[in-house]
């Protein structure tokens, strides 16, 4: 951007540049940041920009909080927010207001793009009698995109909003970061509210549930406590890793489940892992877990992930080319997530260059995340990757041995390679040996049809591609 097209544009932003600014450098955070440190400092903060984007006003809960973001973060925060517009931002800390209800405010959580707000929890105060669901009305079924990456946990999903308490309890989905999990719990939520609206439907993060708990016993409340969750319809608790080592946590979450399955309640539960794959929980625990129905969400594949960037492009009153939502797609492969954020960034950087959505302007929109893409992941590092995976020599991807022992994690190899890389079929053949691209093809079509349906070869693509990606 000119310093011309600055001047020219400061005074005249569209009324989404604000917001589109603050979610951008969110965003940014959040690949940086480590997630723990993201969601305890980051995530919580509201801002409010001002109509020319001259100020960012950014709210902290408490005093403490805002010493250490001022001293942590405020630097990175100015920085990042003058690389995206282009020009000096102030920024300015503050004290929250007691109640932040205006649209003039935007947090990192404020419904765009299908994130999930995080209001207060349990052990917080709240209204006599008020029961809160924490429920995201705008997650729902209809909002999800559909692709043969989520169908059956969708399908799952929805049979257990329609006939709670029934087949599938517990319902245990589980895969990687940003892949729609959060989306499907609160739409079975929000579904069977619509229905029956006298339900008592919660939905909580683990690591509240483990605050609650902590709350309880400091408070000596553990009678309110059980009460509130030993009396649900529904519980929708995500990322159920987090109870690892918290043994007391742990017993509370086995009570409260016992509880809940006796009176015909349903428990609908998310991880990054399925459930024996699970690290320090309590193996009578795993095995509550596994007795329902467990299923896997995959990372969406390009027509999904085509899709995905169409209708939240237009849900943000923008219209995104088809052949710029392939570019996109095809290079942003890992989640929904990251979709969501490449999406950000298009439309921030065409709101303030005033720009129409091109290939070139995704393209310039996305150099850091492109050319971090291309320098990490190289059919070379993928074939050194996978072959320290499975303990074999990286030579046995090139050569013509065929024992099983080979012949499988090469297959592996190819289809990470056609997933993760722009190589072509003939490239990437050609790259193992000297391979025939029918060869890949079928490697590629083998090891993603039995993908779905068997759990740990799916588990270790998935640890291969956490791998690669960094």
């Amino acid at each position: 951007m000119t310093e011309g097209q600055n001047s020219s544009l400061a005074g005249h932003a569209s009324p989404n540049a604000g917001p589109s600014l603050w979610l951008a450098c969110i965003d940014q955070l959040a690949q940086e940041l480590p997630e723990q440190q993201f969601n305890t400092w980051i995530k919580p903060l509201v801002a409010q920009v001002a109509d020319d984007l001259s100020k960012v006003t950014i709210f902290v809960a408490n005093r403490f909080k805002l010493d250490w973001v001022r001293a942590q973060y405020s630097g990175r925060i100015s920085g990042l927010l003058e690389k995206l517009y282009g020009q000096s931002i102030q920024v300015e800390l503050a004290l929250a207001p007691r109640e932040i209800s205006s649209k003039r405010y935007i947090s990192a959580t404020t419904p765009e793009l299908g994130s999930t707000p995080e209001p207060a929890g349990l052990g917080d105060d709240a209204a006599p009698g008020l029961f809160k669901n924490r429920l995201n009305s705008a997650l729902t079924f209809d909002t999800l995109v559909e692709g043969t990456a989520n169908r059956m946990a969708r399908a799952a999903a929805m049979h257990v909003a329609t006939t709670p308490g029934q087949l599938y309890n517990p319902l245990f989905i589980y895969g990687g970061v940003g892949l729609g999990k959060t989306h499907l719990m609160h739409a079975v939520g929000n579904k069977l509210l619509a229905e029956r609206p006298d339900a008592k439907v919660l939905y909580i993060h683990a690591e509240q549930f483990v605050s609650d708990v902590v709350k309880a016993y400091q408070r000596k409340t553990f009678d309110e406590f059980k009460e509130r969750y030993h009396s649900l319809d529904l519980l929708l608790i995500d990322d159920v890793q987090f109870f690892a080592n918290k043994d007391r946590t742990q017993e509370e979450f086995f009570n409260a489940f016992e509880a809940l399955l006796a009176k015909k309640s349903h428990i609908v539960m998310t991880s990054d892992t399925y459930p024996k794959g699970l690290a320090d929980i309590h193996e009578r625990l795993v095995s509550r877990f596994d007795a329902g129905l467990t299923v896997a969400i995959e990372p969406p594949e390009l027509e999904m992930r085509v899709a995905i960037l169409i209708n939240k492009s237009r849900a943000e009153g923008a219209e995104m080319p088809e052949e710029v939502a392939f570019f996109v797609a095809k290079n942003v492969r890992s989640n929904v997530r990251e979709l969501e954020g490449a999406l950000r960034k298009i439309l921030a950087y065409s709101r303030f260059n005033q720009k129409e959505i091109s290939i070139q302007l995704a393209r310039d929109a996305l150099r850091d995340l492109l050319s971090i893409q291309n320098r990490q992941i190289s059919v070379e590092n993928i074939q050194k990757t996978v072959a320290d995976y499975y303990k074999i020599k990286v030579a046995d991807m090139y050569s013509k041995k065929r024992p099983a022992s080979i012949a499988r994690p090469r297959q592996i190899a190819m289809y990470l390679a056609k997933e993760l890389t722009q190589k072509s079929l003939p490239e990437i053949g050609e790259l193992f040996g000297g391979r025939d691209h029918t060869t890949v093809l079928h490697a590629v079509r083998k090891i993603g049809g039995e993908r779905q349906q068997m759990t740990e070869l799916n588990q270790q693509l998935h640890v291969l591609e956490q791998t690669l990606k960094g």
